[in-house]
């Protein structure tokens, strides 16, 4: 067992960048691999039987495919168009989430920025978010405070990530924090994609007295590659009516509250 913390990253970093790529090739093998990150074909092996297992890919004789599962992840733009009129339900519910006076954090997310627009009505809210899309619009149609955390802006995803972002949000603390996810899985926990997006959301979750997760019913019972936080992290789930309700009652039966919107 690998006990070095650096390699350990970086190992994670080598699988994320195995699927990214294999999604975009559609397939590869053990040899190309071996050659693009400098390891040995047993590394790249047990790299692809991990994954494997995780439901990130498709292992094939001396290589593998992509299966486009949860590792594929839709930019800000082709989200936007996706369940729409769910992401308007959810994000309206949310609102009775938030008080005059409050200090929230919305995390990036087509669904959190639905969120957003409900805002503008709302008193002495501040707001502190990694989406450049929200802080645009918070600070276009709301005279509420803004604070937007910097770092590296994520392309085509209009958020920040990396060591900056993380800096900015250190000394933070805030009433209630709206995350978006793309997999809510009991064992699994809540995941996404992206690690340093996922980086940024864990920091987003530890930071609030009160964290509510705002995920359509695509996500319910799924996992993607980065987990961010454990289901008992979650306060409140708000979701739409189209979740299967075993997976609701399975959520609810570990004590967390689940609105359909």
């Amino acid at each position: 067992m690998n006990n070095n913390p650096e390699e350990n990253i970086f190992a994670e970093e080598r699988k994320q960048m195995i699927v990214e790529l294999i999604n975009r090739q559609i397939k590869t093998t053990v040899a190309a691999l071996c050659e693009k990150f400098s390891v040995s074909p047993a590394t790249i092996r047990n790299d692809l039987r991990e994954l494997e297992l995780a439901g990130l890919l498709k292992r094939t004789h001396g290589g593998a495919m992509s299966n486009k599962k949860a590792s594929f992840e839709l930019n800000s733009y082709q989200k936007e168009v996706e369940n729409i009129e769910q992401k308007v339900a959810i994000g309206k519910a949310a609102m009775n989430y938030v008080q005059d006076g409050d200090i929230i954090a919305i995390d990036t997310g087509t669904t959190t920025l639905e969120f957003a627009k409900q805002l503008a009505d709302k008193k002495n809210i501040t707001v502190v978010t990694n989406d450049l899309k929200i802080a645009l619009h918070l600070e276009e149609n709301s005279q509420m405070d803004v604070v937007l955390t910097g770092g590296a802006v994520r392309r085509n995803f209009h958020s920040t990530i990396g060591l900056i972002a993380l800096n900015s949000l250190k000394e933070l603390s805030v009433d209630r924090s709206f995350i978006a996810a793309n997999g809510v899985e009991v064992r699994r926990g809540i995941t996404t994609p992206n690690i340093e997006q996922a980086q940024v959301k864990e920091r987003l979750v530890e930071f609030a007295d009160e964290v509510i997760l705002l995920a359509d019913s695509t996500k319910l019972g799924k996992a993607s590659f980065a987990k961010f936080a454990d289901l008992k992290e979650i306060d409140h789930i708000i979701t739409d009516s189209d979740a299967p309700e075993e997976i609701v009652a399975e959520i609810e039966s570990k004590g967390i509250s689940v609105e359909i919107a």
